[in-house]
């Protein structure tokens, strides 16, 4: 650890998006106090940035050598779009580093970490206990299979009501949700890589088997009427709350989590379960579906800091679990760092979520295709949802955007 004499008033500019919320302030007071106690006559000064403007602000300022010491940043491309203006911190923090899960999402080309992950974004299954008792099933017993999972949905079905998933895919976001919740272990490891790499196309086995299972399910029964018209963000989860549907794909980062719905619906109300696939890979093990998750934000050093081992501590402290276990508790975000202790939170849910950190996680395949086949899977998955259109045409449609996307 670097510390500072006091004699030299040196001041960390850190800046971060969400400064100003009111359910972050613990954690980056606790943060403040951490770094200044271990570095007399340093500052940490945290600066809030306004979230729409934030990255052509950064962009301009990082152009310009004026700059923060720490930059924060979402995982995935904003994060990767950084790196030719930050240091690699691998040989810097490798006893943190090592904790961590979550790391592709801020990985450079060159395979070096720029960033080091705070929190996660993932998806699981949020299920209604009461709805599943009512239904006949035991509410502390989840689906772990695909069979398992299609006779909790025929259970709901032959009631009518409520639906046995919640479905909202106007925007097309539930179809993202789908492809990574379906492809955990319908994929081997080498077939995520060559998802992302573009080796591995729409019409493919794997994943159009996978378009296959969203006509299925569909067609099955297993949504809400109107599905296609109604809104994620929060229509979907909030009509989950009040029990439209017995489950819901949510969310592992800060919105539709473990501490929202067992907050709005009681903490022995609700539970949390890895989807099933539809198929299971030769590298896969029946009955222990993964995780779909990956970096959700983290903290990175400007190259131009004129206080680089003191930036790079910055961002120690801002990941280390004691400081994080403020953020876990106030905000319901999964940390990336997988030594968190959340012991002394009550809540099973997220205990189950911890435990999966280390021996579940897989790729998030949504996050790993291009933003324009993200775009026409939207458009693809209302067709096909609406009858509209046949697998094999939007296989076709998906590999011609992808073909321009990714090309070989």
């Amino acid at each position: 650890m670097v510390v500072a004499s006091p004699a030299l008033a040196q001041e960390i500019t850190v800046w971060d998006v969400n400064v100003d919320d009111a359910a972050h302030a613990t954690y980056y007071d606790h943060a403040k106090a951490a770094f200044e106690a271990a570095h007399p006559g340093a500052t940490l000064n945290l600066l809030s940035q306004p979230d729409a403007e934030y990255y052509t602000l950064l962009g301009t300022a990082l152009a310009s050598k004026a700059g923060p010491d720490v930059i924060w940043a979402n995982g995935g491309a904003q994060a990767k779009a950084l790196v030719g203006g930050l240091i690699p911190l691998d040989d810097k923090l490798p006893d943190l580093i090592r904790k961590l899960v979550g790391k592709s999402a801020f990985t450079g080309p060159d395979g070096k970490l720029y960033f080091i992950p705070t929190t996660l974004q993932g998806h699981v299954v949020y299920y209604n206990k009461a709805l599943y008792k009512a239904a006949g099933l035991d509410p502390e017993k989840p689906p772990t299979s695909w069979a398992e999972l299609t006779k909790v949905c025929d259970a709901f079905k032959a009631q009518g009501k409520p639906a046995c998933f919640m479905m909202a895919n106007k925007e097309g976001y539930n179809a993202e949700f789908f492809l990574s919740e379906a492809a955990n272990q319908s994929l081997t490891a080498q077939q995520q890589a060559d998802w992302l790499a573009g080796k591995l196309h729409w019409s493919d086995p794997p994943i159009k088997a996978i378009l296959q299972a969203w006509v299925d399910t569909a067609k099955n029964g297993w949504y809400q009427e109107g599905g296609n018209s109604q809104t994620m963000f929060m229509d979907e989860f909030a009509l989950f709350e009040q029990g439209v549907g017995a489950n819901v794909m949510g969310l592992l980062s800060n919105v539709a989590h473990w501490k929202q719905f067992e907050t709005n619906m009681g903490v022995d109300k609700v539970g949390v379960y890895p989807m099933p696939s539809p198929t299971v890979a030769a590298d896969q093990h029946e009955g222990a579906p993964g995780v779909p998750l990956d970096g959700g934000v983290g903290y990175g050093v400007n190259k131009d800091s004129a206080n680089i081992d003191l930036a790079v501590d910055a961002v120690r402290i801002l990941a280390s679990p004691e400081v994080l276990s403020y953020l876990v508790n106030d905000t319901g975000s999964v940390p990336a760092n997988t030594e968190v202790n959340t012991s002394g939170i009550d809540s099973p849910g997220l205990k189950q979520i911890m435990g999966w950190l280390a021996t579940r996680a897989v790729p998030t395949t949504h996050a790993n295709s291009s933003a324009a086949e993200l775009d026409e899977w939207h458009h693809q998955s209302q067709l096909l949802f609406n009858g509209e259109t046949t697998v094999d045409q939007a296989a076709t449609a998906l590999d011609k955007v992808q073909a321009e996307a990714k090309p070989q």
